[in-house]
């Protein structure tokens, strides 16, 4: 199983980047999908997760309303469209996979992707 996350960089504030997750190796539409994010010196945080069974999303209050996940199961890949970007949401982004229908936290994901640096300027 491999998931290959890209679409990180520098950003100003306020303005948008669009993450990606290619999966392989997995039958990815029987995959629950979220992001997770880890700034220096934090600990890792789940930022968002879209369920492979009903389709529905659930946020971290952080992000709610600025940021939006998909999937394309035909591409076996997940995004992350985050938009108003803050300082805050500086932080290398990890995108997972869960063979479960619900996951909010990291114990519950089975695979990993190797993450992607997001850094916001102010």
């Amino acid at each position: 199983v491999q998931l290959q996350a890209s679409g990180g960089g520098l950003v100003q504030a306020g303005g948008s980047l669009r993450l990606s997750c290619a999966a392989s190796g997995l039958a990815f539409r029987l995959y629950t999908m979220g992001w997770f994010r880890q700034a220096p010196g934090k600990e890792r945080e789940f930022v968002a997760t879209l369920s492979y069974r009903d389709r529905r999303t659930y946020y971290a209050d952080s992000v709610k309303g600025r940021f939006t996940i998909f999937r394309d199961n035909a591409n076996n890949t997940a995004y992350l469209q985050m938009n108003s970007l803050k300082p805050e949401d500086t932080a290398v982004y990890y995108c997972a996979a869960a063979g479960r229908s619900r996951a909010t936290e990291f114990y519950e994901y089975d695979y990993w992707g190797q993450g992607t640096q997001v850094t916001v300027s102010s």
